[in-house]
Order: structure tokens, then C-alpha cells, then sequence
């Protein structure tokens, strides 16, 4: 049996011991065990998006709680700005279109992260737009935003700032209160190491007025059912319980160990794939990169499809491809989770070879070599 290792940005690896824990005798939820379990949940979610401010847990994937966001967020009356720059960010004005809110896009050039300035240009040209939506770390291309900055524009026009972190809370900084982000949503099959279906929504009192101050058609994705449960540490509809305690597990062991600590060691990995990737003669896709994911341009000659199959059915390393428009012309690594210096070490290998089947020139090692040197240097 192939050992299979997981380097898309999302699933990740889920940690043996984080199976286990889930592997418990289910408990029912409504019983005090899941009240005191949700409650220190809810405490563990603070930390993890470094605020005071209320966490819901939904089951359901990061686009649930985002759905939850944005229309609790954008009643009647409401216009918001949605930053267009990659696949993710296209499915948020989708949920605008979805359910009738106003809105317009900021597009930007996939693989760009957005900017303070782009923000507060385009809301200047309209003054109606009171809502923002950004994507942190957008996966489809690797590329970051600036969210403490565009933070301080929304702030500074009593604007809501609403941010997809599926791919950034726990893996690189998040500081909700002290940048002033008002939503802040991420999913458990990411940073948090967990099996999909759980999405974590940490809200603002700010957002909470706006919430409260209209209605939209939503049921199961209405926030205010969650926070109205969450009064009694209790669910709106039926948790996800084997989740929910994967997810208090994982949480004590990252609060243990510190964001700081992860924060530095993603970014760590994130420079080591990029140097072996430049070693390679593969270019990093994204101008902006995230050091949750890293994208790499697929060179001439190489079959992209064919790439991954390979790597995956003879070496164990799944890698990812690229999404819409990108579809073909990129790979994606995952630098999220339970995966470390020597799990990249190895996926770098099975890319050497797997390159060289296909005919690419490749000088065996040499991608090797150079992430080792930026691991040895990190550990001066």
C-alpha cells in the first residue's frame, strides 16, 4: 500500500493522534459534555484569530460561514465591494448575485494580491459601498492581500471589512482585533489540520449591529441562530460532535505550541519551495506570494495533468493544479498543517523526477539543494 502524502491546500494531513481523538465514543450534543466542549472551543477560536470577539462553528465548509457573512452582513440598503483576484473571490460575488445584494467588483490581475490603495480608490469613485470583501490568501493562485492595510481604509470610512482567511488563520498572521477586521471566516480542512466539514466565523460587535439591523433569506446559515445558541454554549442544528472535539484537540496543541512559532515555520517552508522551484527553473506564479501556498508556472513541454498523476501514483505526493483560467498552466504546494521540513524535502524529490520522466532538464538534487540551505539557515 502507497503511503499517500497531502500537499494540496486543502485537505491537508490530519495528524494520527487528531484521528484518534476523533475516534472516541460518539457523544450525543445536547448534553453538558458538548456545552463544556463548545465552550472551550469558543475560547481556543479567540486565540487562534487573536480577538475578543464572538466565534460561531458551523458545520458545513469555509463557504458556509462566508454565505453567513456576507449575507447577515449586506441587508437591503448595503452596497458592497467584493475584490475580484482569483477563483475564490469570484465564488463571493456570487453569493451577491445569489441573493440579490448590491454590489460591485474590484477586479485585479490573478496572482496580485489587493492593496490599501485599490481599496480606497474604488471606494472613493463610490461612496454608496459600505462592505468589503477580500480573499487573504487567495488558494487558486497563491497570492496575499493586504488586510492590515486595507483594514485601516475600511476603518477610517466606518466601512465593514469582511475577509475569507481560509488559508491564512493559522498558517500566517491573522490579528483580527488590531488590524480592526470586523469578519474573519476559515475552514477546518486547512491550517486547522482537521477532515472537511467544519467552517469558524469569528464576528465583530460592529458586525453584529449591521447584522442585526436587517433580514435577509437565509435559515441554516443565519448567524444570529448561532450566537442565540451559543448563549448556552449549545448548536442551532445538529453539530458536527467527532469535528468539534478534532477541533478542541487540535486547537490546545496550536495554542501549546504558539501562532508565532507556526506562523515562522510556515514561512520557512514557504521560502525553501520557492528557492527549490527557482533552482528548477520553475517561476513562482503569484507577485504577491502567500506562505500558506505556493503556485509554480508549469514550463514548456510538461504535461500538467500528467505531472501530478505521476508524482502521485508512484512517489505518494499529491500535489494540486490549477482552477479556472489557470486550469493546466499551474501546480500548487501546501505549506499548511501537519507537514514539515523533510515532508517538503521529499515532495521536491518526487517533483525532480517526475519532471525528468517527462523530459524536462533537470539536475537531480538540485531543487533538494536549495531548500536545504534555506532550512539550514533557518536553524541558525
Amino acid at each position: 500500500m502507497k503511503k499517500i502524502r497531502l500537499f494540496t491546500p486543502g485537505p491537508t494531513m490530519v495528524p494520527e493522534d487528531v484521528m484518534l481523538e476523533m475516534a472516541r465514543p460518539m457523544e450525543h450534543h445536547r448534553t453538558a459534555f458538548y456545552r463544556d466542549m463548545q465552550k472551550e472551543l469558543n475560547e481556543l477560536l479567540k486565540y487562534l484569530f487573536q480577538t475578543k470577539a464572538m466565534c460561531l462553528t458551523v458545520t458545513g465548509s469555509g463557504t458556509s460561514a462566508m454565505e453567513g457573512a456576507i449575507v447577515g452582513c449586506c441587508p437591503p440598503g448595503h452596497k458592497a465591494l467584493v475584490v475580484y483576484n482569483g477563483k475564490f473571490a469570484e465564488r463571493w460575488f456570487k453569493v451577491c448575485q445569489t441573493f440579490s445584494i448590491e454590489h460591485k467588483t474590484l477586479d485585479i490581475e490573478w496572482g496580485r494580491g489587493a492593496k490599501p490603495g485599490d481599496v480606497s480608490k474604488a471606494m472613493d469613485a463610490d461612496p454608496k459601498i459600505d462592505t468589503v470583501i477580500v480573499v487573504h490568501s487567495e488558494t487558486s493562485t497563491a497570492a496575499v492581500s493586504d488586510v492590515a492595510g486595507i483594514a485601516r481604509v475600511t476603518k477610517e470610512r466606518n466601512a465593514l471589512l469582511l475577509v475569507d482567511g481560509i488559508t491564512a488563520v493559522g498558517a500566517i498572521p491573522v490579528k483580527m482585533d488590531e488590524w480592526a477586521v470586523d469578519v474573519y471566516v476559515t475552514g477546518s480542512q486547512k491550517a486547522m489540520m482537521l477532515p472537511p466539514g467544519l467552517a469558524f466565523a469569528a464576528v465583530s460587535d460592529r458586525a453584529w449591529a449591521r447584522i442585526d439591523s436587517g433580514k435577509m433569506p437565509t435559515l441554516y446559515n443565519d448567524f444570529k441562530a448561532y450566537r442565540k445558541s451559543l448563549e448556552t454554549f449549545d448548536s442551532p442544528y445538529t453539530p458536527a460532535v467527532t469535528l468539534a472535539r478534532g477541533a478542541t484537540y487540535v486547537l490546545r496543541r496550536i495554542k501549546e505550541r504558539g501562532l508565532e512559532s507556526i506562523w515562522a515555520e510556515t514561512t520557512l517552508l514557504a521560502r525553501a519551495t520557492r528557492a527549490a522551484g527557482e533552482a528548477l527553473g520553475l517561476k513562482t506564479f503569484a507577485s504577491d506570494p502567500v506562505d500558506s501556498v505556493t503556485a509554480m508556472l508549469v514550463p514548456a513541454g510538461v504535461d500538467e495533468g500528467k505531472l501530478r498523476k505521476t508524482m502521485r501514483g508512484r512517489f505518494g505526493f499529491q500535489i494540486a493544479g490549477g482552477q479556472g483560467d489557470l486550469t493546466g498552466k499551474i501546480i500548487r504546494f501546501s505549506h499548511m498543517g501537519y507537514v514539515d521540513a523533510f515532508d517538503t524535502l521529499g515532495v521536491i524529490a518526487a517533483l525532480e523526477l517526475s519532471l525528468l520522466e517527462q523530459g524536462y532538464k533537470v539536475a537531480l538534487g538540485g531543487g533538494v539543494a536549495a531548500a536545504q540551505k534555506v532550512f539550514a539557515e533557518g536553524l541558525k
